[in-house]
């Protein structure tokens, strides 16, 4: 059931909203500018009610709030008003909001208004979900990877965290499609894909396919040491599928991981950490395949074995 957010000062008046949604939607209901804040940045709505006139801060504020987070940017805002004038109707638009409901409540026109923007919403989510993750193993993609990055960066530069940015590569992926064909490697890939992502699960964690048989993620919060000893678990569980390989290259499908972990600066971007993954990759390949390469925040490497 999708989740409507109600915000409103006014305890009759969101009552009425919530009496006239309830059979359809779970409703939550706030009754200062402040808490609604505070819901939305808990939990997930597809559609905000919002009353303009409100004590403190009022309904246009919070509006332009909304609209500058990126978590909250794209949920849809009708708002709530008596107020008739096209001058309000035009400041509310411009700063985002998708419809008016206006009072006296029409139970008819409040529930079709309400049924129109959820459908929109939910529509552009499967859109948006789609554009995001990499149709053969369902995972993120690198669009996806390019977007998030840049957001988590600046969350962990924000907070000083550490932030540790994970290249991962296929060992001798050519050879097992020439030997076993391309269907046996797409499926090599999904299993591998599928993998890193069970070991990269909360809410700090990302893995994204990079492209072909190489893969990027990154994590917040844990020290090199940490990531790095994280890093050889997935190795291992990789390592653990017995994918046989061929047997004049190698038993098993393995993979090589690169990363670097860092206390981000304004200064410094993630680019440029991510090519020093990549290197930290190459060298992972170098030194013979199947192992992790690490930098720690003090540019010292570790290499596994």
């Amino acid at each position: 059931m999708e989740k409507i957010l109600i915000i409103d000062d006014s305890l009759t008046q969101a009552a009425q909203l919530k009496s006239i949604l309830d059979c359809d939607y779970d409703i939550t209901v706030a009754n200062t500018a402040e808490e609604g804040l505070c819901r939305v940045s808990e939990e997930t709505f597809s559609l905000i009610l919002l009353d303009v006139v409100m004590p403190g801060m009022d309904g246009f504020t919070l509006l332009k709030k909304l609209q500058e987070e990126i978590i909250t940017q794209s949920i849809p805002v009708i708002l709530i008003t008596s107020l008739s004038d096209t001058q309000n109707e035009e400041r509310g638009l411009i700063l985002g909001a998708v419809d008016y409901i206006a009072k006296p409540f029409n139970p008819l026109i409040v529930k079709a208004r309400v049924n129109t923007h959820v459908r929109l919403y939910r529509y552009r989510r499967q859109v948006e979900e789609q554009s995001r993750t990499d149709q053969l193993t369902g995972i993120a993609n690198r669009r996806e990877h390019d977007r998030y990055s840049t957001v988590k960066w600046n969350e962990a530069s924000r907070l000083q965290i550490p932030f540790s940015v994970c290249m991962f590569d296929i060992d001798y992926f050519k050879a097992y499609n020439d030997r076993f064909g391309h269907p046996a490697g797409d499926k090599v890939i999904t299993g591998v894909a599928q993998t890193i992502s069970s070991y990269l699960q909360r809410s700090t964690d990302f893995a994204a396919r990079y492209g072909g048989e190489e893969f990027v993620g990154f994590i917040l919060g844990d020290n090199a040491e940490k990531v790095f000893k994280h890093m050889k678990t997935i190795r291992q569980a990789v390592e653990n599928l017995h994918i046989s390989h061929d047997a004049s290259v190698a038993q098993w499908v393995t993979l090589s991981i690169g990363g670097v972990t860092v206390l981000p600066d304004k200064e410094n971007s993630y680019d440029i950490y991510l090519k020093i993954a990549d290197t930290m990759l190459y060298d992972a390949k170098r030194f013979g395949r199947n192992r992790v390469v690490w930098a720690n925040e003090k540019m010292e490497q570790w290499c596994e074995k």
